[in-house]
C-alpha cells in the first residue's frame, strides 16, 4: 500500500478546511442563493402539525362541458411552474393562454378548451393527519 505525499496530504488538509469554512460561513450568513454552502430554508423548519396544505392545480372546461385537468402529461407543464409564476397569473389570467396553447398542440383532435382556472384545493390537517376534507379555492379564471 502506497502512503499519500506530504504534498497531497496538505491539499487535502487545504481542501478539507475551506470547505469546512464555507459551510460554517454559509450556516452563520448564507441564503438559499449559496446553496450547498447555504442552508437550504424549506428544509429548516417544521410545519404546524394542522395546518391546512395546498394543491395547486389547473382546470379546465372543454367545448362540451367536461372539466379537464391540465397536467403535465396533457400540457408539458409542471405544476411548480404554475405556483412559481401564480401571483403574475392572478394578476393576469391572460397568462393561461400558454397552458391552453400547450394543451392544444399535444391534443390536436380535443374539443377545443373554453375556460382554464387555477384551483388551489386546502386539504385539512389534525396533527399531520389528512382529515379527507378539503376546500377548493378559484384564484384566476381565463376565457379564449
Amino acid at each position: 500500500m502506497e502512503r499519500l505525499s506530504t504534498r497531497g496530504r496538505t491539499w487535502r488538509l487545504v481542501a478539507t478546511l475551506v470547505a469546512g469554512g464555507l459551510l460554517l460561513a454559509g450556516s452563520i450568513w448564507g441564503t438559499d442563493d449559496h446553496f450547498p454552502f447555504g442552508p437550504f430554508t424549506m428544509y429548516a423548519g417544521a410545519a404546524d402539525p394542522s395546518q391546512p396544505t395546498i394543491d395547486t392545480r389547473l382546470e379546465a372546461t372543454d367545448a362540451h362541458g367536461r372539466t379537464i385537468v391540465l397536467t403535465e402529461r396533457n400540457t408539458g407543464i409542471r405544476r411548480a411552474e404554475i405556483e412559481g409564476q401564480l401571483s403574475r397569473i392572478e394578476a393576469d389570467p391572460a397568462l393561461l393562454r400558454v397552458a391552453a396553447d400547450a394543451y392544444e398542440r399535444r391534443n390536436p383532435h380535443a374539443p377545443e378548451l373554453s375556460e382554464i382556472r387555477v384551483v388551489i384545493r386546502w386539504h385539512e390537517i389534525r396533527d399531520f393527519q389528512p382529515t379527507g376534507e378539503w376546500t377548493d379555492e378559484v384564484v384566476a379564471t381565463w376565457q379564449p
